[in-house]
């Protein structure tokens, strides 16, 4: 669920008045090309988007809080009298999580606690270490926490509270000292949900800005803002091209695309959750995407079956039916070596394996965001509360990256210890080095402590 909130293109197409999903055959001499099309996706933003990304994030560079101020007032139609006022007083965080209905605040506690301890796993993997040489010297690293982090959590037209835990417990696991979130709040409404997963979270400040105007007050700090040393979180077009903007300044997550999701699936899959599977990628977003990949024949028709009669029953079955038109697929392989290939080559941002014997295909997997195993393993599980986080590569990405984490928010310093005798033995060797470099101060500085007493 790293997806954008918003598409960075224009308003969905009319959708059909069926629900179109096309088949793809992966033995036909033009699979491949078909496949790279329906994969493809320009996420390089709209130049007239971006110049007013541009002077959005360097009107609040240059003139801060009043800034701020305007932006707020234009964007989400939310005027106060000063930037302290977009403030959240954490009081409020507490009382909004004690004041949910019993059933959603046991559900978001439940979530909450399984994210805290999949993290926690994870930072106990790893960490500071020093090597010890004979010597006496002794090499390693240390690993620190980042002191400041940003926190942005999409408002407007949804909430998110489940971004609110996948960005914020990992920091807060990690050690981050403050962890500032940023929310917009259109006409000054507050999602009480949001408010109390950053209470769960461990938030220490929360603003009531968005946009770009948001990620420039983040990075380069206010009067009334801190400037982070990283930002992380989902946005629309807006805020994903202010984070590449202000990248350099400042550490960002990645730059979001929008949500997909790859099913592998064979005869012992259940067609009408296969639908819904896909369906739940496909509704957030008209350029989301969800492909089926089977060697079982039968299983397509199946699913184009469940899909046709469940897709009214789905409040965004518009989005759903242009996402599934444009972007969406079933695709039939000989086997499932074949469709492992196919998953590689997608590299997707979620990937289920709706088999008898996902453990068999799992070494086979080498490009996939997340990799849901079995069968009542649903995507949505994870976007919400199995613990794994939600913030994963997009667009194929996952070729190279990985998904959010504790690792995101520390960093690395290496230490070296070299002790007299290391530096008699180590010196020459650095000498040489650098005066084959040309970097003769290099080779002094070694060889000045090379001990020449007698």
């Amino acid at each position: 669920m790293t997806a954008n909130t918003t598409s960075p293109m224009a308003e969905a197409p009319t959708p059909p008045a069926g629900l179109a999903l096309r088949v793809l055959d992966a033995g036909d001499p033009g699979f491949a090309t078909a496949l790279e099309a329906l994969t493809a996706f320009e996420a390089a933003q709209d130049p007239a988007l971006d110049a007013t990304v541009a002077a959005i994030v360097a009107d609040v560079r240059l003139r801060g809080d009043a800034a701020l101020l305007e932006y707020t007032r234009r964007f989400d139609r939310l005027d106060v009298p000063s930037a302290a006022a977009l403030a959240i007083d954490p009081r409020e965080l507490r009382a909004a999580y004690e004041a949910l209905p019993a059933g959603q605040r046991d559900a978001l506690a439940t979530a909450a606690a399984r994210v805290r301890r999949y993290h926690e796993r994870q930072k106990a993997a790893g960490g500071s270490f020093l090597l010890a040489d004979d010597d006496g010297s002794e090499f390693g690293q240390r690993v620190t926490p980042l002191d400041r982090v940003g926190i942005y959590v999409p408002g407007g037209k949804a909430a998110y509270p489940s971004s609110v835990l996948m960005n914020a417990i990992p920091a807060q696991v990690a050690g981050v000292g403050q962890i500032v979130m940023a929310v917009p709040t259109p006409d000054g409404v507050r999602n009480p949900l949001v408010l109390a997963a950053a209470y769960l979270a461990g938030v220490t400040q929360v603003f009531t800005i968005g946009g770009a105007q948001a990620v420039a007050a983040l990075a380069y700090g206010t009067a009334t803002i801190p400037a982070v040393d990283k930002i992380c979180g989902p946005g629309n077009a807006y805020v994903a091209a202010a984070k590449r903007r202000v990248f350099g300044t400042v550490g960002i997550d990645m730059v979001a695309g929008v949500s997909e999701v790859v099913v592998v699936a064979d005869g012992s899959a259940n067609a009408d959750w296969i639908a819904l599977d896909l369906f739940a990628q496909a509704e957030h977003d008209p350029l989301a995407q969800a492909i089926l990949v089977t060697p079982d024949a039968a299983l397509v028709a199946q699913v184009q079956a469940a899909a046709q009669r469940l897709v009214a029953e789905m409040p965004r079955a518009d989005i759903i039916r242009s996402s599934l038109a444009r972007r969406g697929a079933l695709i039939r392989v000989a086997d499932l070596a074949q469709a492992c290939a196919v998953v590689n080559r997608i590299a997707p941002e979620h990937l289920e394996l709706a088999v008898a014997d996902p453990d068999a295909l799992l070494p086979q997997i080498r490009h996939a965001g997340a990799i849901f195993l079995g069968h009542y393993a649903s995507e949505s599980l994870g976007d919400y509360c199995a613990g794994p986080n939600h913030v994963l590569p997009t667009g194929r990405t996952a070729r190279f990256s990985s998904p959010l984490g504790v690792y995101d928010f520390e960093k690395r310093s290496s230490v070296l210890r070299v002790s007299r005798a290391a530096a008699q033995t180590l010196g020459p060797v650095a000498a040489t080095l650098a005066q084959g470099e040309g970097l003769v101060a290099h080779a002094r500085a070694a060889l000045a402590r090379i001990d020449t007493t007698p």
